[in-house]
């Protein structure tokens, strides 16, 4: 019997088990199982029903909060607003009416902040799990003619990345790990580290994106930007060259991740978007996401074969994703 590693499984594994035992293909599936691919996408006419879920497995707190926007994040890498979302919740036994009704105190005001409507799920106390578990799935509505998908990257695109790397995790880290941070470090960088959270969401970038024509978009997951970048790449048929000095890491991320002896690269990173747009578009996307309060950064270009990270005058090959480093610490 062969164990599996903690985290989603690798993408050799993902096509081994999961999606070779996938056998009936509809004909109305437009966007089927695929690595990297963000979301399922089914013909309903002259538009498109896009679905994704996910769930939060990886924080002890703040799951209503992260549920909503991991979810929603999704649905707008197709460059679509998201418009309803279903959530499971499964809570161990011992769990308080507060902590529930925590959770969707959270769950709901980040979804109010989207427009997005909670729109059913299930909720159950059962002793299968030993902390929370969420599930969520998120629903949007697109014109077929405008869908973005993670394997439409072409040859000569720039890469983009919206924020910081390691966002989400540093953020996650900060929350859960508070107490052993505090021996270290100041009150006032923990706090800043636990703000990460609020910029969780991509939304805004998918749609701006959407509109000035992207080829491909990524939310940035587990396996942090080096695993998106890898999944972007193979999705595509494509190569990349990846600048590790055009890569924006927070100072709160770089020393979270230098005590933890984590690489930032490869931590979990949603709030964070990789978005691939021809060269003449670039410039036009850069501005509008920072006239929306928007980082944005130009970290390297889709070429025809060949993963890089380039240092300086050296290449190193980007290897597919494994075990987030958020799993190392939490």
């Amino acid at each position: 019997m062969n164990k599996v590693k903690i985290g989603k499984l690798d993408s050799q594994l993902l096509e081994k088990v999961i999606f070779n035992n996938i056998k009936l293909h509809r004909k109305e599936v437009m966007v089927r199982p695929g690595i990297g691919e963000d979301c399922a996408v089914v013909d309903f006419g002259e538009y498109a029903l896009i679905m994704s879920t996910d769930p939060i497995t990886g924080a002890a707190s703040e799951v209503g909060r992260l549920a909503v926007h991991i979810n929603c994040n999704d649905i707008a890498s197709n460059g679509v607003e998201p418009l309803g979302l279903m959530m499971t919740i499964l809570a161990p036994e011992e769990t308080t009416e507060e902590e529930i009704d925590e959770i969707m105190k959270q769950a709901s005001t980040e979804a109010a902040k989207l427009n997005v409507e909670i729109i059913g799920g299930h909720t159950e106390i059962t002793g299968a799990v030993n902390r929370i578990v969420i599930s969520a799935t998120a629903i949007g509505r697109q014109l077929k003619t405008d869908i973005v998908k993670t394997s439409g990257a072409k040859v000569g695109d720039k890469i983009i990345m919206t924020k910081t790397a390691g966002l989400e995790g540093t953020g996650i880290i900060a929350h859960d790990l508070e107490e052993k941070l505090s021996l270290i470090f100041s009150r006032e960088m923990i706090e800043s580290a636990k703000k990460m959270v609020d910029k969780i969401s991509v939304v805004k970038e998918g749609i701006i994106a959407g509109k000035i024509g992207a080829s491909s978009m990524h939310d940035v997951t587990e396996g942090g930007i080096l695993g998106a970048v890898w999944e972007i790449c193979k999705a595509s048929k494509v190569g990349c060259n990846i600048y590790l000095d055009r890569i924006p890491i927070a100072e709160e991320t770089k020393k979270i991740c230098d005590f933890f002896d984590i690489d930032p690269l490869k931590l979990i990173s949603s709030g964070t978007m990789l978005i691939t747009i021809t060269g003449d578009k670039k410039d036009q996307l850069i501005k509008n996401l920072n006239e929306s309060g928007i980082d944005a950064s130009v970290i390297g270009e889709i070429t025809q074969e060949g993963r890089y990270i380039v240092r300086h005058d050296e290449q190193t090959e980007i290897q597919p994703p494994e075990s987030d480093e958020l799993y190392k610490v939490i």
